[in-house]
């Protein structure tokens, strides 16, 4: 097990769709940019901020080249969620920490018109099984503001344990925000937890729901 920079993960849905997680690519630009203008308001109440700071755009290519190095240096794995060749969000694992945390934080928002398929699930499945399978890390937690039903359905669906609400966590929308903490850990994915095998197995072993 080991950290790998670029790296694509694919699972075949149950409908037969292909979901993909794999790094932003120049050829995205278009695509990126019409999916992030068009969910802008959609996007806003979730988005964190450090306090004072604006929702300025990134430009593209500094995003893009951001994103590989701090992939890179194993700093986070910044995904793009693909169905079908159509890119239709992010899954990120972001402030991983090595040593003796070896652990990372999920965060991921979707089109709004992808909402309603599963796609967060599988491809939130699919980011944690590779975070605790493939390299190595020990825990991945996924914050969650209470408001947030789509992203609670999501935890909810995989069986997510939750461990506490997390006080102020992030500063989102304005003011800081209090989180709901549910996370995974290494041995939930092995013999005796409750997901053996991963959250991709969990997910095709329960079926649809």
């Amino acid at each position: 097990m080991s950290w790998a920079w670029p790296v694509t993960l694919r699972t075949v849905l149950p409908g037969g769709r292909l979901l993909t997680l794999r790094p932003l690519e120049r050829a995205d630009r278009a695509a990126w940019e019409e999916v992030r203008a068009r969910n802008d308001a959609w996007l806003a109440p979730w988005e964190s901020l450090a306090p004072g700071e604006g929702r300025g755009v990134t430009p593209f290519g500094r995003l893009r080249r951001g994103f590989d190095r701090a992939a890179r240096d194993g700093a986070v794995l910044p995904f793009v969620v693909v169905v079908d060749g159509t890119l239709v969000g992010s899954m990120h694992l972001f402030d991983v920490m090595w040593g003796s945390r070896r652990t990372g934080s999920a965060g991921y928002w979707l089109d709004r018109d992808a909402t309603g398929h599963g796609y967060a699930t599988w491809a939130l499945a699919l980011l944690v099984d590779h975070a605790l399978l493939g390299v190595g890390l020990h825990r991945v937690e996924v914050n969650i503001r209470p408001e947030n039903t789509a992203s609670l359905a999501v935890v909810r669906r995989l069986a997510i344990p939750e461990e506490a609400v997390r006080r102020g966590l992030m500063h989102v929308d304005g003011a800081w925000r209090d989180h709901r903490c549910f996370a995974v850990v290494a041995e939930d994915l092995q013999p005796g937890g409750y997901a053996v095998g991963g959250l991709v197995e969990l997910l095709r072993a329960t079926g649809p729901g």
